[in-house]
């Protein structure tokens, strides 16, 4: 248990854990109380798809000094136990005279002088999976202590990744990129939307996937209204261009890129809007370096486009990926976060086609000290054809 855990050895989360502390004392804090999957995923290896039941509340507190406890319900005992965390404290959940409220106020009273001050998440981006019925409870049994906002203390810390992470997700992109190479052999037109995202899902998990938390896309003459939509029943048509993106799961780490597909034959305006958002993700590759901020990149990204006679769309154009879907930083014009080395982003670009029309196009990179380096396989330069 000391050296083995859950997905990484235990020396990976030992780490995680001091940069955490390295941040508490910066922000004098003398504990960190964490609610959310993400944030108990990357700081003990627990990885479980049961956080899709709301029915119970799970915490893990990290100290100042010292190893973390996981306060869980006792559902959860057997899986806690095999990571590389020792004090583990349980509950018969759901309790609701009590669920798990007096065994977390007893841990952080353990951690916390009653001046001392616990950082909680509570920024963009993070969420209390907690009722607030339950979390004023635990304010009020816990004062004079006070909770504070921790957001930058666990971001800082995740938004940098360790090479072990990066690997994870460069498998995770490997799997992705197999999936995608399989979409002529069932995207053919007059084949039904439904059917298609169907079957993509299919062959992500028989390409590796562990789950697939996300598959979108859509489909239409020159471009398509939006990139969330759920498949409905409508049957490809020639001349449509069909975009799939994925965020399938492998070892808990996301990919997130897409592909466009034209049901050939593929019209004028759709190579030329493929060929803009290709190069201008060429110039983000050449030209994108630890230093610059986030709204660098949107206007690095807009710039291509419109060098090449291509209105880039509205939204953000890539953000932070790992342990979730989307991480922070986003790449907008309002997003002054640093870029560092050992980030891994989204680039992706959009533009329009046609009124009511869009193309996107996304890959995957971590910024190294020279540059980005691809996790994503290259799409290719041209619009690939099905059926030509």
């Amino acid at each position: 248990m000391d050296k083995r855990s859950l997905i990484f050895p235990a020396q990976e989360f030992r780490a995680r854990i001091a940069a955490l502390q390295a941040g508490l004392a910066d922000q004098s804090l003398d504990a960190l109380l964490l609610t959310a999957p993400a944030d108990i995923f990357y700081t003990t290896g627990f990885l479980t798809r049961f956080w899709e039941s709301p029915a119970r509340p799970w915490f893990v507190v990290v100290p100042i000094a010292g190893d973390p406890v996981a306060v869980t319900p006792s559902i959860g005992a057997d899986l806690m136990g095999r990571t590389w965390l020792h004090d583990i404290r349980t509950w018969d959940a759901p309790d609701p005279r009590d669920d798990g409220v007096s065994l977390l106020a007893e841990a952080l009273a353990q951690a916390v002088a009653p001046t001392g001050r616990i950082g909680l998440p509570m920024g963009l981006e993070t969420h209390l999976r907690m009722p607030l019925a339950d979390f004023e409870a635990l304010r009020a049994r816990l004062a004079p202590r006070r909770f504070v906002d921790a957001t930058a203390c666990i971001q800082r810390v995740r938004e940098v990744k360790s090479e072990a992470e990066i690997d994870k997700i460069r498998a995770t992109c490997a799997v992705a990129a197999r999936a995608f190479a399989r979409v002529p052999e069932f995207a053919q037109a007059g084949r039904a939307r439904s059917d298609v995202f169907r079957d993509f899902q299919i062959a992500l998990l028989s390409e590796g996937a562990d789950w697939v938390s996300y598959v979108a896309g859509a489909a239409g003459p020159d471009g398509y209204g939006d990139v969330i939509s759920p498949a409905g029943p409508d049957p490809l048509q020639r001349g449509d261009v069909l975009m799939l993106d994925t965020g399938a799961v492998k070892d808990g780490y996301f990919c997130d890129f897409d592909r466009n597909f034209a049901i050939a034959p593929a019209s004028d305006i759709a190579r030329r809007a493929h060929a803009a958002l290709w190069h201008a993700t060429e110039d983000a590759l050449s030209e994108l370096r630890p230093g610059m901020l986030a709204r660098d990149v949107h206007d690095l990204l807009s710039r291509g486009l419109e060098r090449r006679g291509m209105t880039p769309s509205g939204g953000r154009l890539g953000h932070g990926l790992g342990i979730t879907l989307t991480e922070w930083p986003s790449f907008t014009p309002l997003d002054d976060t640093p870029l560092c080395a050992g980030m891994v982003l989204t680039l992706e670009p959009g533009c329009v086609t046609a009124e009511g029309r869009i193309m996107v196009h996304e890959e995957n990179i971590v910024l190294r000290d020279t540059g980005p380096e691809l996790l994503s396989p290259r799409a290719p330069e041209d619009l690939p054809e099905i059926g030509a």
